[in-house]
């Protein structure tokens, strides 16, 4: 034995005999008393098995499935192991020791009930009902449903129910509604949980029973009372969730002792998330009231709660009801005796709807004859072809109709039906009239169809046009309604609310009596009344025999006037009489409707009243009432007798009495019926309203001239219609004939209609007089040229009389000139006097253009034109092929270009163009020449304006001069002069290029101011300079330098004092030193001798220039200064080779301190300051004065110094000491940091070649010929979109193009070339250029531009703010902008990739490209729309340098950005195609040719080209970039590259680094050399040992 789970349990199988070879299977579902269920499939378990093994398989199953319901739900433990447990069956039947399999059948499901001895047990059971549907039943759920509709279905299910009881049960359908609940009862059979009687199969669709039953209701006895509706099986369930929030079902049968209850929850239903609808029950007692409706103990009871009710009319729902089911409440037809018999009790409220006085069946029927019906018995069936394709079932080869007729006469001379109207005019909502009152309704096995409310059926149309009896049939037709009772042969709506429309049964029943019905029909149809079969002939026959029948015994038209009647026999002209009877009273009185109509009396007959009243309102005068018959006779008609207005009183009716006979003769007078008078199209008027029509009668005489329009001339079959209604185009074709008509005085333009009527023509034998003349200006036609002239006489086309036509054929070219043409029409009637027209055809240009033409060149050339200034307008004029100016039907894309010379074409781009307010003149203004080459066309400058249309189909040239603009900026030419000058150097060439703001050299003559700064001019022009004929200054030879060495000397450019130049040189730096040692201490009195000094330049190499040689006008001298020494005048020491030696100082005595200075004599900058301290002691000998080891300098030292040494000697030693030491600690540290960095250089120069390297290899795996060439050409095409957007120049994607272009990503915001993927408009490629522009319009410029970031972090550094709010432009990438040269001025978008909600769905392949698996559209009739090319979002790639993208969740742009852009937007061929599929468009359409449709009802017009598109890429083979190994490379490369990029940044740093410590070494050394020289001296002279440490030169 073994027990399987739910997954393993066996599928449906159908019902076979048991015999021994098969395998005993049984199936349990077992409720458990924590309220829980769960299902037990046991295979081979014997005869019987003990409880505790039947307890451990329920177990097993337990925690298995309670594993995977809802574990985090606590529900209490079951007592496995519990002495009191045992097992109940739906019987009451208990189990404690063991299960004996005899009790249960195998292979059904059988409910049982644990329990395990605790007080608390559930009544109620999660998940007990599987309702899950068969999902081909979901695609057959109604459209609609009403309230109405839902709780038809509920009662539907009931009146099945009890309509199976037995004969001595009761039969009831209990129906409850108030704002609380809905309830349902029923004394059906009931339900529970066996197979046969589940109650899930009332829960679950398509599980009922009922559709089955379908067969066994084709055929029978009409009215086909045999409930059994069921057509779709989903009737419970979706009624009772569209009525309500939830539904408890209880149901109970006779063999069981529990109800089954099964509760339905819609939001639980809807929101179960694995494909399965499972719902909980229960098993409880039934309640007394339950039991008491019930005699039997069997019922089902529908609880529909939080009912969907807004405002509930109790009575009216209990009529509306009763009207559905009103055979199964009351029926004549079941007893044979015709006793009226009550099939089911049917309670609403409480109210038994038998005894419901009301609904429109009910009314109906009081006031319908109590004469014979005509009934018809229908039998369909479809042909054995047809029916072979079918499913086969009876129920579609056969059905049965039974058609009864009922006739509703008149009474007292008012309708029935109207008044049948009256009382469902007072609640019941039926808003038809007398008219379209519903003369078909439709019965399905009982039930009222409640929408087939039909017109009249084929067969009851009054076939007889003509004769005597045709109008009177034609009456009585709409006295007669038709009941139509069909079988289950018929298939209704989903909803049950008429017959299914395409249905064969339905269309041949509608199309009944028609004879000629549809060739493809294959419906048979079977006619009988009563035993005998009929043809269609013969019912039409019989039917209007059965309606003269009814009229003659029913209807009532009226019995008599007021007055005495003549009475007249053998009337003559009974047609005209519109009687049939030989016998006809003529009365002058009658009084109807509370009214009284005499003879004589002024009426009006309405339009519409009766035949020949349909076109207008005829007004007339009462003559005579007849009556059909002899006084009491039954089925007369009733006439009114009528002279019209425009008829003479001689030529009315006639009665006349001779002899004591009467005789009729109704001659011009009118016969109407008197139902008119009913109907209100028979009203009387006073005399002022006749009056007013009497006089409209007579103005018939001759009025106006009228030009026929081209709607009468086409009926007159003529090609004659002036276009007067609006202007034509110039080139229009003239009219072959025009046709005038005179008209007469009551004749006006409202009479105009769409036909001719000869009653607005008068007919009048004159001639007519036409001229045709013309005025350009359309002013004053009279005195315009005269074209033509032609007279003519009245003739008749087409039965029309009085026309008058007009041949234009063959005469002079019309229409051609704009202007307006004038024809005149003229005749002169006897009587009438002179008759004028005049029609005039305006003509306005053609919208063929025929070229363009300027119409103020003398203007714009009058003036002077320059480069960067606003040329003067030109104003232009368009004209057609005729000649005519025309007006602008848009602003044109307008191209204008300077020609220059031949030798090249500068675009002008600054263009604004305008239209005038006629549209006559188009404006181009604002226009400005920005070019560097008007070079090209100096002196004379004279040069070609080009303006052209974008398809430079249409173009003008104008000659013009367009000059430099205003000096802006200067250039200057010479050679690199910094570093070369030296005072007195003669510059020899150096010239200024005068510029304006274009590069262009400004025009001879202009005068500007070169100031100078420490340069002196060489001739006598002083700073006041023309521009020569090559737009420069030339200062070649004129300039001097006059600054010193080392200084800055500048050259600047004014013009109106306003500087426009400047540049500043240096002259070289000459530095003045001394090659001996001039000692810091130093006795007083002794002599500096033979002090070397040198002039030496910036590298320390002596300048031997500096040498004096007074001849050649170079002196070069040194001086001494001190105001210590006693020197009269300055003394001049001579420089040879750049060298001076000055022989002796003398130390004055006295001072303890000695300044002196020593400068060049020329040039003061060259000096040197010195400080000397004097040391006072005895008088030193000359004997004594020991020399110094420097071969310049001698320095006087004493020979036992130890006795003259200062007191604070020592401390300046061990200063010299300390000095040393710290410099030399300085100096090793630098040493060692510039070490480091140079092998920090040397390991990322590796790094870099290394990478470059790797890059190189890389791109050699992938480009091979073919993919280079096409890569090359994406390359360009990124480029020329990357260019376009650059020229957005305030936007952020021209920031963001800028900076990735230049690679000048702004160190203090890395996030600009780490979080910024790029532009949408750089990140996909499409294949076809069409796509491209089509793909940017519709997403717009701003959606094209905007910046795609990683993530939200990333977006939100992009931008800072102040504490206002407004933007701060000092941070984040507006500064990035800033240092570009760019204001970012408009709002732009981010797109933050990983904030998008990415695709979910599957993919074409898990390979690039991974398109969308998107399902094609598909049309009503299933099929994929024509034109479908697919999806936008599959038509664009991601860029192959962006195919390595990914979110943090692996998604790439195709599923992210580009799905978020585009959605499920659909391509098509063509416009028509997106507009055919329509139906099935959810998200948007865009056509090949301009089409964008876009949701929610937009649709997008006009046209617009795009300045940024996609890029197009159209790979040979798309396959070969969609290779996992090119992605890899593709992604390894743009990873070195960014490596790439981070190396050259730290390599960048690093050497900025390395150039520092290499200026800070030597700038240290520097310091310990001097600091060296500078103590050497002091140390020697105090006799102290000194031995400084060597300077390590390597580090």
């Amino acid at each position: 034995m073994e027990y399987l789970s739910p997954s393993k349990r066996l599928s449906k199988r159908p019902i076979v005999e048991l015999n021994d070879e098969m395998e005993m299977v049984y199936k349990f579902k077992l409720l458990l008393p924590n309220g829980t269920s769960v299902g037990l499939t046991l295979h081979e378990p014997g005869a019987k098995m003990s409880m505790d093994e039947f307890i451990d398989a329920i177990k097993h199953e337990y925690f298995r499935t309670i594993n995977t319901t809802d574990p985090g739900k606590m529900k209490r433990k079951v007592l496995w192991r519990s002495k009191d447990i045992y097992i109940e069956d739906f019987s009451g039947l208990k189990f404690r020791k063991i299960i004996p399999f005899k009790h249960f059948k195998p292979y059904k499901c059988h409910t049982l009930w644990l329990h395990d001895g605790a007080n608390e047990i559930a009544d109620t059971f999660e998940n007990m009902w599987d309702l899950t549907p068969d999902t081909e039943l979901l695609k057959e759920l109604p459209d609609a449903y009403t309230f109405e509709t839902a709780l038809a279905d509920l009662i539907d299910n009931s009146l099945q129910a009890v309509w199976s009881n037995e004969p001595n049960e009761r039969r009831l359908v209990s129906v409850t509604i108030d704002d609380q609940k809905i309830l349902i009862f029923d004394t059906g059979p009931g339900m529970d949980g066996s197979d046969e009687k589940s109650i899930v199969k009332w829960g679950k669709m398509g599980a009922s029973l009922h559709r089955s039953s379908r067969g066994q209701a084709v055929g029978g006895k009409p009215p086909y009372l045999t409930p059994f509706f069921g057509m779709f099986g989903y009737g419970g369930p979706i009624a009772s969730m569209h009525l309500g929030g939830s539904a408890l079902v209880s149901s109970k049968t006779k063999e069981s002792k529990k109800v089954y209850t099964l509760r339905l929850e819609r939001d639980a239903l809807l929101s179960r998330s694995d494909q399965t609808w499972r719902t909980d029950g229960g098993l409880r007692n039934a309640l007394e009231d339950e039991l008491k409706e019930s005699p039997q103990s069997s019922f089902t009871k529908v609880e529909i709660f939080e009912p969907k009710i807004r405002c509930l009319d109790a009575f009216k729902l209990q009529c509306r009801l009763k009207d559905i089911y009103f055979p199964y409440i009351q029926c004549d037809e079941m007893s044979a005796t015709g006793k009226t018999v009550r099939p089911i009790e049917f309670e609403v409220n409480g109210d038994d709807l038998a005894e419901i006085e009301g609904g429109e069946v009910a009314i109906t029927n009081l006031h319908s004859c109590n004469g014979p019906e005509f009934v018809i018995q229908l039998r369909f069936s479809i042909s054995q072809s047809s029916a072979s394709t079918s499913l086969g079932s009876r129920a579609l080869r056969e059905a049965n109709a039974r058609l009864r007729c009922v006739y509703f006469p008149i009474v007292e001379g008012k309708e029935n039906i109207n008044k049948i109207l009256e009382k469902l005019d007072e609640g019941y909502g039926i808003a038809e009239d007398f008219h379209t009152f519903c003369r078909v309704s439709v019965r399905r096995l009982g039930r009222l169809l409640p929408d087939a409310r039909w017109g009249r059926l084929p067969f009851m149309e009054p076939k007889q046009k003509k004769g005597d009896k045709a109008q009177l049939l034609k009456r009585c037709c709409m006295r007669i309604k038709c009941f139509v009772e069909t079988d289950a042969g018929f298939n209704p709506t989903p909803s049950k609310t008429d017959l299914a429309h395409h249905h064969p049964y339905t269309t041949a029943l509608k199309n009944f009596g028609n004879r000629y019905p549809e060739k493809e029909n294959d419906t048979h149809v079977e006619i009988y009344r009563g035993a005998k079969a009929l043809s269609i002939l013969q019912v039409e026959k019989e039917y209007q025999d059965w309606v003269f029948q009814m009229h003659d015994k029913y209807d009532e038209e009226m019995d008599g006037g007021d007055d005495e009647p003549v009475l007249v026999v053998n009337p003559c002209n009974k047609k005209g009489l519109g009687i049939s009877s030989d016998v006809v009273r003529v009365h002058k009185v009658i009084r109807r409707k509370g009214a009284s109509w005499r003879s004589g009396q002024k009426v009006k007959i309405v339009k519409g009243a009766a035949t020949g009243c349909h076109k207008n309102n005829i007004y007339a005068t009462l003559e005579y009432i007849l009556l059909e018959g002899f006084q009491g006779d039954v089925g007369g008609e009733a006439r009114l007798i009528c002279r019209p207005l425009d008829l003479p009183d001689d030529k009315g009716t006639l009665l006349s009495v001779t002899d004591g006979n009467a005789s009729l003769d109704i001659r011009g007078s009118i016969s109407i019926p008197i139902s008119v008078i009913d109907i209100g199209k028979f009203e009387a008027i006073n005399d002022a309203e006749w009056n007013f029509h009497l006089e409209k009668q007579r103005q018939k005489a001759p009025s106006t001239i009228d030009v026929l329009n081209a709607q009468h001339c086409q009926q007159l079959e003529l090609d004659g219609a002036l276009p007067v209604g609006a202007p034509v185009c110039a080139g229009h074709i003239p009219p072959r004939e025009i046709v005038a008509v005179v008209r007469p005085v009551n004749f006006s333009s409202l009479s105009t209609s769409k036909t001719l009527d000869q009653k607005y023509i008068v007919k009048i034998d004159q001639e007519m007089y036409m001229k045709v003349k013309f005025s350009c200006d359309g002013k004053d036609c009279e005195d315009g040229e005269h074209i033509y002239a032609e007279r003519v006489q009245p003739s008749s086309r087409k039965g029309f009389h009085g026309l008058y036509i007009f041949s234009l054929e063959s005469k002079l070219p019309l229409f051609q000139r704009s202007g307006v043409y004038s024809f005149s029409f003229s005749a002169n009637f006897p009587g009438s006097g002179d008759k004028r027209c005049e029609e005039k055809v305006i003509v306005k240009s053609s919208s063929k253009v025929g070229k363009w033409e300027l119409v103020n060149v003398e203007k714009f050339l009058s003036q002077d034109l320059s480069v960067g200034s606003r040329l003067p307008p030109l104003s232009v004029a368009c004209f057609d092929v005729y000649g005519n100016r025309m007006p602008f039907t848009c602003i044109p894309k307008v191209l204008v270009k300077l020609d220059m010379k031949g030798r090249s074409q500068i675009p002008v781009d600054k263009v604004k163009v305008e239209l005038s307010s006629d549209k006559m003149t188009l404006k181009v203004k604002d226009m400005m020449i920005e070019s560097g080459d008007i070079d090209k066309v100096r002196p004379d400058y004279k040069s070609t304006l080009v303006i052209s249309s974008q398809d430079e189909l249409f173009f003008f040239r104008v000659s013009c001069q367009v000059a430099p603009g205003p000096l802006c900026r200067v250039r200057i030419q010479c050679s690199n002069l910094d570093g070369s000058l030296l005072p007195g150097n003669v510059i020899d060439q150096i010239k200024l290029e005068m510029l304006d703001a274009f590069g262009n050299h400004v025009k001879k003559g202009l005068e500007i101011h070169v100031n100078v700064d420490g340069f002196c001019f060489q001739d006598r022009a002083g700073p006041r300079r023309k521009v020569d004929d090559e737009g420069c200054v030339d200062l070649s030879g004129l300039l001097r330098v006059s600054g010193g060495y080392g200084k800055n000397v500048s050259l600047s450019v004014h013009l109106d004092e306003k500087l426009l130049f400047k540049k500043e040189f240096h002259v070289e730096k000459r530095e003045l030193r001394t090659m001996s040692t001039v000692p810091e201490y130093c006795p007083a009195g002794y002599q500096l001798k033979n002090i070397v000094f040198e002039v030496v330049d910036a590298k320390g190499v002596v300048d031997e220039a500096i040498h004096d040689e007074v001849k050649y006008g170079q002196s070069h001298t040194l001086t001494i200064k001190s105001g210590s020494l006693e020197i009269d005048g300055p003394v001049h020491y001579t420089f040879r080779h750049g060298r001076c030696t000055i022989p002796v100082i003398k130390v004055p005595s006295g001072q303890n301190v000695f300044h002196f200075e020593v400068a060049h004599s020329h040039h003061p900058e060259l000096h040197m300051n010195f400080k000397i301290h004097t040391l006072q002691g005895p008088k030193v000998e000359p004997s004594e004065v020991i020399e110094s080891h420097y071969s310049d300098v001698t320095f006087p030292l004493l020979p036992d110094s130890s006795l003259y040494v200062p007191k604070d000697i020592h401390s300046l030693v061990k200063s010299i000491i300390n000095d040393e030491k710290d410099l030399e600690n300085d100096v090793f540290r630098i040493g060692l940091r510039i070490g480091n960095h140079e092998e920090k250089l040397k390991m990322l120069n590796d790094r870099k070649t290394e990478i470059e390297q790797d890059i190189y290899d890389l791109q050699g795996a992938i480009m091979e010929p073919k993919l280079s060439n096409q890569l090359d050409y994406l390359v360009n095409g990124k480029e020329l979109i990357s260019k376009r957007i650059e020229r957005e120049g305030d936007t952020a994607a021209a920031v963001i193009c800028n900076l990735s272009k230049t690679n000048q990503f702004l160190e203090s915001q890395p996030y600009l070339k780490q979080d910024i993927v790029g532009i949408v408009a750089l990140l996909g490629t499409v294949n076809d250029i069409t796509i491209s522009r089509l793909f940017a319009e519709y997403l717009g410029e701003d959606h094209m531009l905007a910046v795609v970031c990683k993530s939200y972090a990333a977006a939100s550094v992009l931008e800072k703010y102040e504490n206002d709010g407004k933007v701060d432009r000092r941070h984040a990438l507006h500064a990035a902008a800033t240092e570009l040269g760019i204001s970012i001025n408009r709002r732009f978008l981010v797109v933050c990739l990983e904030g998008i909600r990415p695709y979910t769905g599957e993919f074409e392949s898990k390979n690039p490209p991974r398109k969308l698996a998107l399902p094609d559209p598909l049309l009503p009739t299933g099929e994929i729309p024509h034109g479908f090319l697919g999806y936008a979002v599959n038509m664009i790639n991601p860029d192959i340098h962006y195919l390595h993208i990914r979110t943090i969740a692996g998604h790439g742009l195709r599923e992210t950005l580009f799905y978020l852009l585009f959605g499920e937007l659909q391509v098509f061929e063509t416009r028509a195609d997106m507009e055919r599929a329509h139906s099935c468009i959810k998200h948007g359409a865009i056509s090949l040719d301009g089409g964008i449709m876009k949701g929610n009802g937009i649709i997008s017009l006009g046209y617009r080209e795009p300045e940024v598109c996609f890029p197009v890429f159209m790979p040979e083979d798309p396959m070969d970039f969609a290779t996992d190994t090119t992605i890899e490379n593709l992604s390894q490369i743009e990873d070195k590259k960014l490596e790439l990029v981070s190396t050259n940044d730290e390599l960048t740093r690093e050497s900025r680094a390395h150039g520092k410590a290499v200026k800070k070494f030597q700038k240290k050394k520097e310091w310990y050399k001097k600091l060296m020289d500078y103590k050497e001296p002091l140390v020697r002279g105090t006799q102290l040992e000194y031995k400084p440490n060597n300077i390590k030169e390597e580090y």
